[in-house]
């Protein structure tokens, strides 16, 4: 209980250090937030698996690795890298990182800080929980520090995929119930709420694969009604949905069953999963045409919070051996540029950046190798030059930054994406 109490005090101390300019927790308007994934592990990182998780099936290697983008760790000091063998840039030894470690994950903070970003929804597998509970949390509790030093907002978002369908709505109420008397995540200064109740997302259901649980739209709403209002009121949440991207007209990636429709009717924020499902400039145009505008005209009858997700492109060649490289181009940050636009512009007021550190699908917006001699001589790597043009490795947190201050009102939205986004945040 001491050693509880003692984590609880740290974090609030550390949140009162923060800078008056922080976004507010209590609410989430005008938010912009990223995914943060923070799934990876080095060998000796002290974590009980001892693999490279999420990095490569197995020791990482050109035939092995999981990832297309390669971390730019030219910032990292000398404890939070890990050595790979075999691994060489530019001849010399090559490195990864851990979230295990408390430093890396707070270095990740102190970025989203530094380049103006709210703060993140951390991802949280139904299908690992017991996993992550029997080794400690350890990284749930690195990235709840790391947000309180940084004075960013946090959520919980709950991933399905994968979960078991006879008890994945039992594990995740033990877990929240965990979440909030064991670890305090409602208590934490950073925690984002709204209308006075903690914010928390559970993304997949509704979706039309079977490993996206539950099946039956009824079951779905039991799960939300019990969040929502059901549960001791210590556990109430407002309900943000990570929905199908076709959740209005239940085709193509939604369940077509009609008690869908019902199910999104219940949730208070409704995020539709957009990741690959258009590929160009013209294709987020049309998007914005016809799903996000009328997305937006239902959500406001059923006076819901309607939250687009955008990307800034997509490539998996190294975990889907026979697709493509580049298989979604960047444009050198136009793609991501234009579908935040188009979503301000379209009305959405909050929205959500897919991913902050997801190099495996490569939707990464944190500080990647910028150019090919950058990454490790062996393998496949998508580098931020693949579109002809010169970019430093941060240029998508800065983009990111931009974007966030045209959610806050900061600059007019503008449908050419800036030159030179700047670096520092704007004080608020």
């Amino acid at each position: 209980m001491q050693l509880r109490s003692s984590f609880v005090l740290l974090l609030a101390c550390s949140f009162l250090a923060a800078a008056a300019s922080d976004p507010d927790p209590k609410t989430l308007d005008k938010k912009v937030l990223v995914g943060y994934q923070g799934w990876f592990n080095c060998a000796e990182d002290g974590a009980p698996e001892k693999h490279w998780r999420s990095w490569a099936r197995g020791v990482p290697a050109a035939d092995t690795f999981t990832i297309d983008m390669y971390p730019d760790l030219s910032e990292f000091k000398k404890d939070e890298l890990c050595e790979v063998p075999g691994l060489t840039v530019g001849g010399k030894s090559a490195y990864l990182y851990s979230a295990w470690n408390p430093k890396v994950v707070a270095r990740h903070f102190q970025w989203m800080k530094d380049y103006g970003l709210d703060g993140v929804l951390v991802q949280r597998f139904v299908s690992t929980i017991a996993r992550k509970r029997a080794s400690g949390d350890v990284v749930l509790k690195n990235i709840l520090a790391g947000a309180a030093k940084s004075g960013r907002v946090i959520a919980i978002e709950y991933d399905v995929t994968g979960s078991n369908l006879a008890d994945f709505y039992e594990v995740m109420m033990e877990d929240w119930k965990y979440l909030v008397d064991e670890l305090k995540v409602t208590s934490h200064p950073g925690y984002l709420h709204h209308n006075g109740k903690p914010v928390l997302s559970i993304w997949g259901p509704g979706l039309r694969e079977d490993r996206h649980v539950p099946h039956d739209p009824a079951a779905a709403r039991e799960m939300i009604a019990w969040f929502r209002s059901k549960a001791p009121a210590k556990y109430q949440v407002t309900y943000m949905g990570g929905t199908p991207s076709r959740w209005r007209t239940l085709n193509t990636d939604a369940r077509p069953e009609t008690g869908w429709s019902e199910v999104y009717l219940d949730m208070d924020v409704v995020q539709p999963w957009t990741v690959g499902r258009y590929r160009n400039l013209a294709g987020a145009d049309k998007w914005k045409d016809t799903m996000i505008a009328p997305d937006l005209e239902l959500a406001a009858k059923n006076k819901q919070i309607y939250m687009p997700v955008i990307f800034p492109g997509f490539s998996w060649k190294n975990l889907k051996r026979e697709t493509q490289g580049n298989l979604i181009p960047r444009l050198r940050g136009e793609f991501l540029w234009r579908q935040a636009y188009n979503a301000k512009v379209a009305g959405a007021s909050v929205l959500k950046i897919a991913m902050f550190d997801e190099v495996n699908e490569a939707t990464a917006i944190f500080k990647t190798a910028a150019q090919r001699k950058d990454a490790p001589d062996q393998g496949y790597w998508l580098t931020l030059d693949a579109d002809g043009a010169t970019l430093p490795s941060d240029w998508y947190l800065r983009l990111a930054g931009e974007i966030t201050r045209m959610f806050h009102g900061e600059i007019p939205a503008n449908p050419k994406m800036p030159e030179n986004p700047r670096k520092e945040p704007a004080r608020r």
